[in-house]
């Protein structure tokens, strides 16, 4: 019996993970923790007796500890819970799904007391991966890629010679306005922003694969990942989203990792290596699908990739800028306060402002947000 607990159990990532642990009964979870959803939280204690749960305001912890009074799930709230939830004595794997920088300490608290992580926190290795890599390695800890394109390259490379990869081929679907330009962007809605073609996602990522600011994150958390270079990185626009990631090595093969575009897939993957349990649902129909095809991605439409290479290239805390300033942006959009393209333009501010911290402390990393935070909101209040 595996036993795992879920930052960010109540997101699109989270409630997928608890699907494939309703299908599993080898898997066991005993942690959960997620924003303020009081209600959806209560559902999961009721369905999967946790023994802890962790939301993260004072007040909703506690109406929730009311709620579910009947149980014998500790309720806790705040960092201070997610500490305590990260280092819970009988975990083995801690699935860290929840959104944004608030994922760092808890991730490095889990790996300093020995449990494994499926990481689906891209933030984590954005900002922290000099940090979060080395620690990992030190404690024999394993990071399990739960994104779909990471999850992809790390098949690609299993039981090969990680010294003879060449390039790592990392795909994109183009989001939704693939092949439009600027002047087509100029008013876009939210509602536009939110379609994607290929992926059910939650509203922020799905907003980041529109501006392509998703494929330079993962551009960012591909290097740390698995040792290699931004410059060996080459991102492919693939329409179809069939082949999630391909790796080259240095004889000219390319391996790559197929799949119909379901989360599940690398979630259960991550839950389970290095077995393959199965799992119900759609399969790739090549007879169906007829082609696929390949294009380059436009990064002087869609910057957020190009201004991802320039914040890795720069490195130290500019990565973590690059990441909080889309973070405040795209808020801002959701919330219909900015258009679309001002997004580009509010990240590219944050980055020329800021003076890069060469080796940053997790201290100095969210200092750095909190500045590219507090520069968002002022430059977006004077447009």
């Amino acid at each position: 019996m595996k036993k795992i607990g879920i930052l960010g159990s109540t997101g699109s990532i989270g409630t997928q993970t608890l699907e494939i642990v309703r299908n599993n009964r080898e898997l066991q979870v005993i942690a959960l923790a997620a924003g303020n959803s009081v209600l959806k939280m209560e559902e999961q204690i009721r369905e999967f007796s946790p023994e802890i749960a962790v939301l993260w305001s004072e007040e909703a912890a506690s109406e929730l500890k009311g709620r579910v009074s009947d149980t014998q799930t500790r309720i806790l709230s705040g960092m201070e819970g997610l500490l305590e939830l990260a280092v819970w004595p009988e975990m083995d794997v801690l699935v860290t799904a929840i959104v944004g920088m608030i994922g760092i300490k808890p991730t490095i608290a889990a790996i300093q007391a020995g449990k494994d992580i499926a990481l689906a926190n891209k933030e984590t290795l954005v900002t922290a991966g000099h940090l979060i890599m080395p620690l990992a390695k030190e404690k024999k800890v394993s990071i399990l890629p739960v994104d779909s394109e990471h999850s992809a390259i790390f098949q690609s490379m299993h039981g090969e010679n990680r010294e003879r990869v060449r390039k790592i081929l990392l795909t994109a679907s183009g989001g939704p306005f693939r092949g439009r330009g600027r002047k087509e962007l100029e008013n876009i809605t939210v509602e536009d922003a939110l379609k994607h073609p290929n992926w059910s996602m939650g509203k922020k990522i799905t907003v980041d694969s529109s501006t392509l600011v998703n494929k330079g994150l993962e551009v960012i958390e591909a290097k740390w990942l698995f040792g290699v270079e931004p410059e060996a990185i080459q991102v492919i626009v693939h329409p179809q989203s069939i082949i999630h990631s391909m790796v080259e090595y240095a004889d000219g093969g390319i391996m790559a990792q197929l799949g119909v575009p379901d989360m599940k897939l690398p979630i259960q993957y991550a839950l389970f290596y290095p077995d393959r349990k199965p799992m119900e649902g759609k399969r790739v129909d090549f007879f169906e699908l007829g082609s696929l095809t390949f294009e380059k991605p436009d990064v002087e439409t869609f910057r957020g990739l190009s201004m991802a290479y320039q914040a890795i290239a720069e490195g130290g805390s500019m990565p973590t800028v690059f990441n909080a300033a889309n973070e405040k942006a795209v808020a801002l959009f959701l919330e219909k306060k900015i258009r679309f393209l001002e997004i580009y333009d509010l990240i590219q501010g944050a980055m020329e402002s800021h003076k890069t911290i060469i080796d940053p402390s997790v201290e100095q990393i969210l200092d750095a947000e909190a500045e590219a935070y507090d520069y968002i909101l002022h430059d977006s209040r004077r447009r």
